[in-house]
């Protein structure tokens, strides 16, 4: 055997503090290279803000100085906003229960079906919601039925997604208790799965309907309703003091409606 004192000496693991280091140091270095226009990487020209400083000065005073006799003609469109996102969250939690049942192991054993499922639900989360509206738009015609579809499309891939995941993850005991006192799949699904999961579902749903507002409000600019498309209109001619304005009432129904989403949350889940 070799002596103790002859062995060679291993060299010691990196400390946590090292590789923080290196992991540093490689995000640093890849975000220097991809802004690297030589190599390919894109061209962040940040002398042009130096430049350009005095055009956004101007746009940024026009914008502390809001229009506030121009309120009066926000507010259908601010109220078409916030129907199309009730009505968006409302129509994906209905379709969202069936769906996540099946998409998750433990509520659907089919293995062919679940794939199905889950493989439908990727693919609508794979599509930008502008992407969506703006077909829709192309199809449908400017309103705001196309948002309102957008936005359905968008909470089913989210709602699903994420509750899915939640009941995959859990532990289900109750479902194999189910099973062994001889219930089908859909009675254990109605009578033990869904009120145990009930809860996440509500959390979801109000998450999106958090969401669809501030959504809703940028759908508008492709056509698809709601306040984003006066914002697109009011910025096309260049009347920053009425941008202002609806960035401001965004703003608070935004915090408004995510106060009420909140209070629910703590009376519901």
């Amino acid at each position: 055997m070799t002596p103790a004192h002859m062995r060679p000496t291993l060299p010691e693991k990196p400390t946590q503090r090292v590789r923080t280091a290196l992991i540093v140091v490689a995000v640093v270095g890849f975000t220097a290279l991809t802004m690297t226009p030589r190599i390919g990487g894109i061209d962040v020209d940040i002398a042009s803000i130096a430049r350009n400083w005095r055009n956004g000065a101007d746009k940024l005073l026009q914008m502390l100085q809001p229009n506030l006799a121009f309120v009066p003609r926000t507010v259908g469109p601010m109220v078409e906003t916030l129907q199309m996102a009730i009505v968006g969250a409302v129509l994906s939690a209905v379709i969202s229960i069936p769906l996540t049942l099946w998409a998750a192991t433990p509520t659907n054993p089919n293995s062919v079906g679940r794939a199905i499922v889950r493989t439908v639900i990727n693919v609508v989360r794979s599509v930008p919601d502008l992407v969506y509206a703006s077909i829709l738009v192309a199809m449908v015609g400017v309103g705001a039925l196309p948002g309102v579809i957008t936005l359905f499309l968008f909470n089913i891939g989210i709602v699903v997604k994420l509750v899915s995941e939640a009941i995959d993850s859990e532990n289900h005991g109750y479902i194999e208790a189910g099973r062994a006192a001889g219930g089908t799949q859909f009675q254990i699904n109605r009578a033990m799965a869904l009120p145990e999961v009930m809860p996440l579902f509500m959390n979801q749903w109000l998450y999106t309907l958090e969401l669809n507002v501030r959504v809703s409000a940028i759908l508008g600019l492709v056509g698809a309703g709601g306040i984003g498309r006066l914002l697109e209109e009011r910025r096309s001619f260049f009347a920053y003091e009425d941008v202002s304005i609806i960035i401001l009432e965004i703003l608070v129904v935004v915090v408004l409606v995510e106060m009420l989403s909140n209070w629910l949350r703590k009376r519901l889940v």
